[in-house]
């Protein structure tokens, strides 16, 4: 499921010092673990159609079993804010994942250190 693309700020990043980094936690309902993790598979297939998408990772939790890290990297913070969550692709994303949610997502940005 998961696109790897390399978290280190160092000659192998193709992006070097540019880019964000969106963080999202996502805390599920409890019990629904493989019908998330199955719409996120899905799920993945449209973000990865947006403007300014470079790469994902996901990942589960290890202390609690329904919360879940989104870390996805995009070329501008406007390609995630402007672009993916005012398009369809966006609306189509959440149908997906959204039902699955126990509380809003904490979603916050971050750029690499230099």
């Amino acid at each position: 499921m998961n696109e790897s693309w390399n978290l280190d700020n160092n000659a192998n990043n193709p992006l070097g010092d540019r880019g964000i980094v969106e963080l999202a936690t996502i805390d599920i309902k409890q019990g629904t673990n493989a019908d998330f993790e199955a719409a996120l598979e899905k799920a993945q297939h449209v973000i990865s159609k947006s403007n300014g998408y470079i790469g994902h990772q996901f990942q589960k939790c290890v202390e609690q079993d329904n919360r879940y890290v989104l870390l996805i990297r995009w070329k501008t913070l406007e390609d995630h804010t402007k672009g993916f969550r005012e398009s369809e692709l966006f609306k189509e994303w959440r149908a997906l994942i959204g039902p699955y949610f126990e509380t809003a997502p904490m979603v916050q940005h971050y750029t690499p250190i230099p």
